[in-house]
């Protein structure tokens, strides 16, 4: 049996105390996400160490009816027009569900279906996202700041972060509107998946 035990989150920074785990993706560790090669090369050039992400989290056992809670925290910026993201994934148990609840910062959760639906949810402080069982998903900073999300699921969920490589990425990019917001376009590499 496990303890109970507290969890504080410092809203500026997304540390997270007692966490089991922590893990950081620089620029130079997310080869093959951006959609702009040509951008994505010059940007690594420039800085390959640049922090992209970190992920603060608590994992206990890994049985079903655990819960995995815990914090990324993504840097905002642009890899050509395209906005800040995580990799994303879908869980490699893939009815498994989550939830982001956004502390600071101003994103987007962009999901897909296996076969390609597409949705933008926009993210805000004090809002929650719900992302349910069977959606690859990723986070994507589109303010300013920080992009804070406390996050939590199922610790039997695992991951499949392969799933949106294997289809030439997402089908849809957050990228810059030129007028200050974002905006969706079709990503020309996308391609179905075999389902």
């Amino acid at each position: 049996m496990q303890d109970p035990i507290a969890l504080a989150i410092e809203s500026e920074t997304g540390a997270m105390t007692n966490a089991t785990g922590r893990y950081e993706k620089r620029l130079r560790d997310l080869d093959g996400v951006y959609a702009d090669e040509e951008a994505f090369a010059a940007a690594l050039a420039e800085n390959p160490d640049r922090l992209m992400y970190e992920v603060y989290e608590h994992r206990p056992e890994q049985v079903e009816g655990d819960m995995i809670v815990g914090t990324s925290i993504l840097a905002p910026g642009t890899i050509g027009r395209e906005y800040s993201l995580t990799r994303g994934h879908i869980h490699a148990i893939a009815d498994r569900s989550e939830i982001y609840h956004c502390i600071r910062g101003h994103g987007v959760m962009l999901m897909e279906t296996l076969a390609g639906e597409s949705r933008a949810v926009e993210m805000r402080p004090g809002e929650t996202v719900w992302v349910p069982g069977h959606w690859i998903h990723r986070s994507v900073n589109v303010g300013d700041e920080l992009l804070v999300t406390h996050f939590c699921y199922p610790a039997d969920a695992g991951q499949d972060y392969d799933v949106i490589a294997r289809a030439g990425g997402m089908r849809e990019l957050v990228v810059a509107d030129g007028d200050g917001g974002w905006t969706l376009e079709p990503n020309p590499s996308w391609r179905p998946r075999d389902v």
